[in-house]
């Protein structure tokens, strides 16, 4: 079995060849604005301006911890959305908003749409930064949900 491919970089500049898909964390508040979200939407405005109005437009759709959403931002480049956090983190919270089980959920359903796409998957360690999460609980979810259904991943620690 082929094992998670740990890379130092840019996790928006994919190292691969072929489709590729690159996958990060959201909130369930319609919050983006902090940490990864900045370096996609320097590169990109389509997954945020997406996000929005997927939460905008929440009543009448899937949104919600578990859910993902894959926007198209280069022919052969797509960005995945997966609502994997409750709420943010603010001085006056206690525990971390990272949802194991929504991040599970929707690596799930990534692992069907990296499949029918034939792409990779690219990550930073999603869900350890502003999310609060240990990527010791992270990574197993990572390696049965996507690396054990024959999906390729690339983990980027930033410089």
């Amino acid at each position: 079995m082929e094992s998670i491919r740990y890379l130092r970089g840019d996790a928006t500049s994919p190292q691969a060849k072929g489709p590729k898909v690159i996958a990060h964390v959201c909130n369930d508040l319609g919050g983006w604005g902090k940490g990864f979200v900045l370096a996609v939407s320097r590169r990109w405005p389509e997954p945020e301006a997406a996000y929005r109005r997927w939460h905008r437009e929440r009543a009448g759709n899937d949104f919600g911890l578990g859910a993902v959403q894959v926007v198209q931002v280069e022919p052969y480049v797509w960005v995945a959305n997966l609502v994997g956090q409750r709420g943010i983190r603010t001085g006056r919270s206690s525990g971390v908003p990272v949802r194991y089980e929504a991040i599970d959920t929707a690596l799930a359903t990534l692992a069907d749409q990296a499949l029918a796409l034939g792409a990779s998957v690219h990550m930073p360690r999603i869900g350890c930064g502003l999310a609060g999460g240990r990527w010791e609980s992270v990574e197993p979810l990572v390696t049965a949900r996507l690396v054990e259904r024959g999906v390729p991943v690339t983990v980027y620690d930033h410089d």
